[in-house]
């Protein structure tokens, strides 16, 4: 497990539709050590804080895997490191694999998985297409957000060190499929608003299926 890529941008005004909107999915790889803070990298920042950034999403990661999928998806496309807005292009770590709540060190970084990444309007706007913020969901290749429980610095090529693995084994998948209600487990469910290291709104959403359950 290693960083392929890291990638930070500012917040730019563009114009979407006949508006101008302030974005930071903008990413560009960068070279040499960058500090990893409680709330983004350093030479990164989010446009709207209502919806983007914060402590349980300090740091977007995206798994280099996927850029096949995308590439076949969109062969008319250009594709490089950052492309989705991520902080970390990562290898060898699927959210098929990751527990919400495992932690890591990437570089002298300590950091712990929180929750997948849901698409808004704004990867329209870096793609120059609608379409994709449901192609991305549909895709259930969502990447994750890191929180950051220790600052450090972090550079392509730095490997990913399992610290400790969340016993409630719920899966960055599994998060997703619970949200598109792919599954109606009930077990599943429960099992994830146990989970600390889960933001609170995701737990109070799934706290509410499990309800509509005992209707």
């Amino acid at each position: 497990m290693q960083v392929i890529s890291v990638n930070v941008g500012l917040p730019r005004e563009v114009l979407w539709k006949g508006k101008t909107v302030t974005t930071g999915i903008f990413k560009e790889p960068v070279e040499g050590r960058v500090m990893v803070r409680s709330l983004n990298l350093d030479g990164d920042r989010q446009a709207d804080l209502s919806v983007h950034g914060g402590k349980d999403k300090a740091v977007y990661a995206y798994p280099f895997e996927h850029y096949d999928y995308w590439r076949r998806k969109l062969p008319e496309m250009d594709l490089p490191w950052g492309m989705f807005g991520e902080n970390l292009t990562t290898g060898g770590l699927l959210e098929n694999e990751v527990n919400i709540g495992d932690r890591f060190w990437i570089g002298s970084a300590e950091v712990m998985v929180t929750q997948p990444r849901m698409p808004c309007y704004k990867l329209g706007i870096k793609f120059g297409r609608t379409d994709i913020v449901k192609q991305f969901l549909d895709s259930r290749l969502t990447g994750f957000y890191f929180s950051v429980l220790q600052e450090g610095t972090v550079g392509n090529g730095d490997t990913l060190s399992l610290i400790s693995r969340d016993s409630n084994n719920i899966t960055v998948a599994d998060i997703t499929q619970l949200y598109a209600r792919e599954t109606h487990d009930l077990e599943l469910l429960q099992r994830a608003v146990q989970v600390e290291a889960l933001p609170t709104g995701w737990r109070d959403y799934f706290q509410q299926q499990i309800e509509k359950f005992k209707r």
